[in-house]
């Protein structure tokens, strides 16, 4: 025997058109245990409005002391920063500690580690929309921020390695007057250029068209000053009809469609600045789908990192939980294998090839003069992140937060590892050389951190946090639901 069991109410119409609420039956067997009922996206039983007013809040109301203390400390590290490159641009790169052997080190692993950091807004927004997971509402939003950031930081430091940055504009292919000099196309630092260029614009106008509908809300509320007048022109006359909802949709497609494919391309691209050359310990091809997962890795860390820092400061609790903190440790942890795997294949790749020169690389990575920054490396990246295989841990969020501050230790030294190890020692032991950073080096990357926290910080007092739009269409997600029900099941139910 079964029970038919009354569920909530499913709408209807009757035969004159006028819609009624009629009651669905689910069978159920009696002795079935309890349904189980899926987690809540959102938690606190918000409607819609509660979701406008507790996003809106942070905007409308004067910072927080702990928002200025943050803000102060960020702004400090940032002119720390502009003063060592106007020092290193006054003087020239002669203050750092580069020399002949070593000629791409802190610069170089800035600009990657940074690029890949920006990898993860574009994975959650694009490649999860397309994957139709709900779960990505909350987040998604502040890591398409962090990517446009992130990127800002990148571009740096290729503009200053250049010596003379005023000559950047080189870099791009307009008429000129040098003659037959033109751009060396076979350049892999050119496809950086053309890479992280097309990058930055497709993040910026798929991050730009998400926030629309939310810069509608904004403009609504407001009352009147430059706040109102700032969202009334670039919410470009939104007026929430279906037909605007429609096409609306079918842009933030078609753009995740185009984002998506970036995710992987730009980091490959960065893979070949090394990958094409033939030192020992770069020319590998397991680079680009290594580089790709390393910089997902780091980012999915860094997102955390922000948003678990964000949900304590702004009170977002009910909007970023821990089963939002849980799924993306699941990400990490899935890039955090492959990049385990990847080290173990670069030191069979070593040993199988019978190269002298790849196998002495890697044991001197190992057990060389900078074995050190090596084992932090495997440490930060391997060891730590096998924590998350434990369900208690990724719903502790104090753990989550150190795994995630290490991850981003340990990545940053998994490019200065990279860089300087297949370096300082070459082919002859005559051109060996050491290196250490200079403090006007450390000042500069110091700095990057300063940029990237102050303008997440502005992000986060005059933008919407979280997309309120996307928050209000998962409301009722884990209503009425059970994780074992099959599909047949939840139409019923």
């Amino acid at each position: 025997m079964v029970n038919l069991t009354e569920t909530a109410p499913h709408p209807t119409r009757n035969r004159d058109g006028h819609a009624h609420a009629a009651p669905v039956y689910a069978m159920v067997h009696p002795s079935a245990p309890p349904a189980s009922l899926r987690p809540l996206l959102i938690t606190g039983d918000k409607t819609p409005t509660d979701v406008t007013n507790d996003i809106c809040a942070p905007m409308e109301r004067p910072p927080t002391k702990l928002w200025w203390i943050a803000f102060s400390a960020a702004l400090c590290a940032l002119l720390l920063g502009v003063v060592a490159v106007t020092y290193q641009i006054a003087v020239g790169i002669g203050t750092w500690g580069l020399n002949r052997t070593v000629g791409w080190a802190f610069d170089i692993t800035n600009f990657v580690f940074w690029v890949g950091i920006g990898h993860a807004g574009t994975l959650i927004s694009a490649v999860l929309f397309l994957f139709r997971q709900k779960w990505r509402t909350s987040v998604n939003r502040s890591a398409e921020a962090m990517t446009l950031i992130a990127v800002c930081c990148a571009g740096i430091f290729p503009v200053i390695h250049m010596g003379r940055p005023w000559l950047a504009f080189w870099m791009m292919p307009y008429p000129n007057d040098r003659g037959p000099l033109w751009l060396n196309f076979k350049s892999p630092l050119l496809w950086d250029v053309f890479a992280i260029s097309t990058y930055l614009l497709i993040s910026a106008v798929f991050w730009y068209v998400g926030l629309i509908p939310d810069l509608a809300t904004v403009r609504d509320r407001a009352k009147r000053g430059w706040r109102k007048t700032l969202a009334t022109v670039f919410s470009l006359g939104w007026n929430g009809s279906g037909r605007t909802w429609h096409r609306y949709e079918t842009v933030y497609m078609l753009l995740a469609g185009l984002a998506t494919p970036l995710v992987f391309s730009v980091h490959t691209i960065v893979s070949m600045d090394f990958a094409t050359s033939v030192i020992p310990g770069w020319h590998t091809t397991i680079f680009p789908p290594y580089f790709v997962a390393g910089a997902i890795f780091s980012g999915l860390a860094m997102v955390l990192t922000l948003m678990i820092v964000a949900r304590k400061v702004m009170q977002l609790e009910d909007y970023i939980t821990p089963n939002h903190i849980e799924m993306m440790c699941k990400l990490m942890l899935s890039m955090g294998c492959i990049v385990g795997l990847a080290y173990g294949t670069e030191f069979f790749i070593a040993l199988f090839s019978g190269n002298p020169y790849e196998q002495f690389v890697f044991i001197n990575r190992a057990l060389g003069p900078m074995s050190w920054a090596y084992w932090i490396m495997v440490t930060c990246n391997v060891g730590i992140p096998q924590l998350l295989w434990f369900r208690g841990v990724r719903r502790n969020i104090c753990a989550v937060f150190a795994i995630t501050i290490a991850v981003n230790i340990g990545m940053w030294f998994e490019r200065f590892v990279i860089i300087v190890t297949s370096l300082h020692r070459d082919f002859l032991p005559s051109s060996w050389s050491s290196y250490a950073p200079t403090l006007v080096e450390i000042a500069t990357l110091l700095g990057s951190f300063g940029l990237f926290f102050s303008a997440f910080l502005l992000f986060c007092r005059f933008f919407p946090v979280i997309a309120m739009a996307e928050v209000k269409g998962v409301l009722s997600v884990g209503r009425n639901s059970r994780l074992d029900a099959s599909p047949q099941e939840e139409e019923l139910s």
